[in-house]
C-alpha cells in the first residue's frame, strides 16, 4: 500500500518539511492549506523517525493511504468535553459552588483511566447537589467554547453528506443545545436529575459510559447501513477508547497518553479541522 504523509501545525517551516520528505522517502511536498501539507510516496517503515522529528518540531503527522477518499466515510462520532468544546462542563458547573479543583481531580483521573467512569461521574454529580439549575445555562453562555476548527470541520463533513454523532459522558443540557446550534445529526449524553429547580446530585437512568458510547456508535452505524471502516471516532479520554475501537479510523484529539497510544492518529497541535486531511482527498 502507498501512503501520503500528512504534516499539520499552526506553523510549519520549509526546513522541517524537507527533512520529513527525506526521512520518509516522499516524492514531493504538496500544500493542502497553509497549515497542512501532503508528502506523497512516504514509506510507512519510516514512522518512528517521522514521529520523533514531528513531535520535537510541534507537528502533527499521519500516514494516510493514498487511495483514501473523504467519500469513503459516512459517519463521524465525536466526544464533547475537551474535544468538540474546550471545557469539561462538569468542572465548570462545580466552579459555580467553589469546588472545581475537587471535581476536576476526579475528572482527570477518569480520563487517564485510573477510575471507572460511572463511579467517577456518580461521585462528581453527587457533589453538585443543591446547585440551582440556572448554573447550567451560565456555563453554556459564559464558558462553553467550540474547539478551534470545529465549525470548519463540521461544514466540510456536512458538505460531503457525512453524518455526525455527538456522544458524551457529559450532560444532555449541553449536547442538545450543541446539536441544534451546529446541525448535528444525533446527540447522546447523561441527564441530570433536577427537582424544584435544583440539581439533586443524581443522574437519571443508566449512565452513558464507555460501553454506552460504543453501543451508540454501532447503533447509528447500523441504522445508516455503514461498515466499520466507514466510521471515524474521535475523543480525548479513556472513556472514549471503546467507541474509538469500534471505528475504522480513530483520532485522539489533544488527548491523554493512553488514548494517543491506541488511536489511528493523534492531533496534538492542530484544531479539529486537522481531521479533514486525514480523510483523504
Amino acid at each position: 500500500m502507498n501512503y501520503n504523509l500528512i504534516i499539520q501545525s499552526k506553523s510549519i517551516s520549509t526546513q522541517s518539511l524537507k527533512q520529513l520528505a527525506k526521512l520518509s522517502g516522499a516524492s514531493e511536498i504538496q500544500a493542502i492549506t497553509q497549515q497542512a501539507f501532503r508528502l506523497p510516496g512516504a514509506d510507512l517503515n519510516a514512522q518512528p523517525e517521522v514521529e520523533s522529528l514531528s513531535l520535537a518540531s510541534g507537528l502533527d503527522y499521519a500516514f494516510v493511504p493514498n487511495t483514501r477518499k473523504i467519500s469513503d466515510f459516512g459517519l463521524v462520532v465525536m466526544d464533547m468535553d475537551s474535544t468538540l468544546i474546550t471545557i469539561e462542563c462538569i468542572d465548570e458547573i462545580a466552579d459555580m459552588i467553589g469546588i472545581k479543583s475537587q471535581v476536576a481531580e476526579i475528572t482527570e483521573a477518569a480520563m487517564r483511566g485510573e477510575i471507572d467512569f460511572s463511579e467517577s461521574l456518580t461521585r462528581r454529580v453527587a457533589l453538585l447537589e443543591g446547585l440551582d439549575e440556572s448554573a447550567l445555562q451560565r456555563v453554556y453562555d459564559e464558558r462553553l467554547q467550540l474547539s478551534p476548527g470545529a465549525e470548519k470541520m463540521l461544514a466540510t463533513l456536512q458538505t460531503h453528506g457525512i453524518k455526525t454523532l455527538l456522544v458524551s459522558g457529559g450532560f444532555t443540557f449541553f449536547t442538545e443545545r450543541l446539536k441544534n446550534r451546529l446541525g448535528l445529526d444525533a446527540a447522546m449524553a447523561n441527564t441530570l436529575e433536577i427537582a424544584n429547580g435544583k440539581l439533586t446530585g443524581r443522574v437519571l437512568g443508566a449512565i452513558l459510559d464507555a460501553e454506552g458510547k460504543a453501543t451508540q456508535l454501532r447503533h447509528l452505524r447500523d441504522v445508516l447501513g455503514l461498515a466499520a471502516h466507514q466510521v471515524v471516532a474521535m475523543g480525548d479520554g479513556a472513556n472514549d477508547l471503546k467507541m474509538m475501537a469500534a471505528a475504522g479510523v480513530s483520532i485522539a484529539y489533544h488527548a491523554k497518553p493512553v488514548v494517543r497510544a491506541q488511536a489511528s492518529y493523534a492531533l496534538n497541535f492542530t484544531g479539529l479541522d486537522g481531521i479533514i486531511p486525514l480523510l483523504g482527498s
